[in-house]
């Protein structure tokens, strides 16, 4: 692809961040890449491996005479980024965001900018339990989904020009409205975590269990909840505190399922689990059939025993 944007400003370099410089790298999508991060190790590194042109403290410097600006903090973070960098937004660029969160990024950070700046919040569903500038790699977007969540009134030439961005960065591109978004991302992503967490933690908090025998005889389903929740922890609390009312609802069906499933193992109604558990069957394998993951064993994933 050719050059889209002259200047693209990323604002975090963390896992998602890095990611994306190294995919407008692969793509030559811009001339030149801006990075803001609060950490000075950060900053060093993103210099060192060349993810960034040039690297500031403050988020303002980054963005002047930016095309493209990309908040890659934490939800909880952005409001005061938005905040900052208002004033020194160029006059016609797009600010798009990756938070896992589009109700409290319309909310907190649309009032901070400019009307002659098209703001339009997005999320690449995508990511690894890594996390820091070292963690990113272009091949992150290939083939995964980013959601655009337009806001009313939204200039839709900007809309394009970010949709092809994000498709040159090898992603599938969907649009919706902001609320449907965090009650879908509540379920297929927010609740998982969630779930993951209270697993591992019910796990190490268990005094018959050894900690010991927790590592030791980690199956295959409890490794998986563990890797989710290696994720950043500081993302994650901003994801539950700023989507809440969407995470509750998911949570208060979860747990009416649950409850259902307590009755059928406890009176040995094999048909009810049976028949959950193929409808849950049928879902993953809907899952692999949509390209969204493959069904080969992973087992250990790549890691040998020692």
């Amino acid at each position: 692809m050719s050059i889209m944007f002259e200047k693209v400003a990323l604002l975090g370099l963390g896992l998602i961040g890095s990611s994306i410089c190294h995919g407008i790298r692969a793509k030559g999508l811009a001339r030149h890449i801006s990075g803001h991060a609060r950490s000075a190790e950060t900053r060093a590194v993103a210099l060192e491996i060349k993810l960034v042109d040039d690297v500031h403290v403050h988020a303002a410097d980054a963005v002047k005479d930016a095309d493209l600006v990309i908040l890659c903090a934490p939800v909880g973070a952005c409001a005061a980024l938005a905040k900052e960098i208002g004033p020194h937004l160029k006059a016609g660029a797009i600010v798009t965001d990756v938070g896992s969160v589009k109700g409290a990024i319309a909310r907190d950070c649309g009032p901070f900018i400019p009307q002659n700046v098209h703001f339009i919040p997005g999320h690449p569903v995508a990511g690894t339990e890594q996390s820091g500038p070292r963690a990113g790699f272009a091949e992150l977007f290939h083939g995964r989904w980013c959601i655009l969540t337009p806001l009313p009134g939204a200039d839709s030439a900007a809309v394009a020009k970010l949709t092809q961005f994000w498709e040159g960065l090898g992603s599938m591109v969907d649009t919706m409205e902001v609320g449907h978004h965090d009650l879908v991302l509540a379920i297929t992503s927010h609740l998982p975590h969630l779930i993951a967490y209270n697993t591992v933690a019910t796990a190490a908090d268990l005094e018959t269990v050894t900690d010991s025998e927790v590592i030791k005889y980690s199956a295959s389903g409890f490794r998986d909840f563990t890797r989710i929740a290696a994720s950043d922890p500081t993302m994650w609390r901003d994801v539950f505190l700023n989507n809440k009312e969407a995470v509750l609802e998911m949570l208060g069906r979860f747990s009416e399922e649950l409850a259902v499933l307590q009755r059928a193992v406890r009176w040995g109604d094999g048909d009810t689990l049976f028949n959950l558990f193929t409808r849950a069957r049928e879902v993953r394998r809907g899952i692999i059939a949509a390209g969204q993951d493959t069904a080969a064993p992973d087992f250990g994933r790549g890691h040998k025993p020692k």
